[in-house]
Formats: structure tokens, C-alpha cells, sequence
């Protein structure tokens, strides 16, 4: 079988921006984890956010079912282990599975009227 994904993953810009909504739009400031399963098998994940003036949050438990795609909104708590980031303070991440998975990271910034999207897949190892 060929390879699909890694077991180690990195996203080193990550930086909450500006919640609020562009004027007459459904478009929301946020940043995103997209992560693909493409096993049999469920994949177990810890991630690690690491931060600028203090120690780590470790091994923070995230699950994405075999054969499937999840979404982890990083300004919702409850999808990433209760860890509440504040908005424009800058963090790293580091994902590390017992199968291969596929890691891509999304910023939706709108604190201008013609906002910003970046979209890029992590760094894998």
C-alpha cells in the first residue's frame, strides 16, 4: 500500500484572528485543523500547542474516525480539549498519530473588507 500521510505534523503560524464578520457577509474570522483519515483504522491523535511566554499544552487528545475528514475550529474549546486561545497571540502546533494522517490548516482573516484566506498543509515528518 502506499504511504498517505505522516505521524508527525507541524503548523508553526498560528495566530487567532480578529473574530468579528465582514459587513453584510456569513464570513467569520477563524482559523481551522482539517485532518483526513484515509485508514481502516480510527486515528488517536495528540496534539501540542506551544506559545511564545509559557510552557506547552501536551498532549491534547483529538479523534478522527477511519475513512473520514474532521474539522477542528481552533476558537471552539470543546473540540480541542477545553484549551481556550486568545485571539492574535501567536502559537505553533505539533500533531502526532499512531497511523499516517493528512494535516491542513486554514485562517479565515476579516478584519479588513476584503479579507484574507490562507490555506496550506503542515509540515510532516
Amino acid at each position: 500500500m502506499e504511504k498517505q500521510g505522516a505521524k508527525n505534523w507541524y503548523i508553526i503560524d498560528g495566530y487567532l484572528p480578529y473574530k468579528g464578520k465582514v459587513d453584510h457577509e456569513n464570513l467569520e474570522g477563524h482559523e481551522a485543523i482539517i485532518i483526513l483519515n484515509c485508514h481502516d483504522e480510527d486515528a488517536h491523535i495528540a496534539m501540542d500547542i506551544y506559545y511564545e511566554d509559557r510552557e506547552p499544552d501536551i498532549g491534547i487528545g483529538i479523534f478522527v474516525p477511519a475513512r473520514r475528514v474532521k474539522c477542528f475550529r481552533m476558537d471552539h474549546p470543546e473540540e480541542i480539549g477545553g484549551i481556550v486561545l486568545a485571539p492574535q497571540v501567536q502559537y505553533s502546533l505539533r500533531f502526532r498519530s499512531r497511523i499516517d494522517v493528512i494535516v491542513q490548516y486554514g485562517r479565515m482573516d476579516v478584519a479588513q473588507p476584503n479579507l484574507a484566506y490562507i490555506g496550506m498543509i503542515g509540515y510532516s515528518e
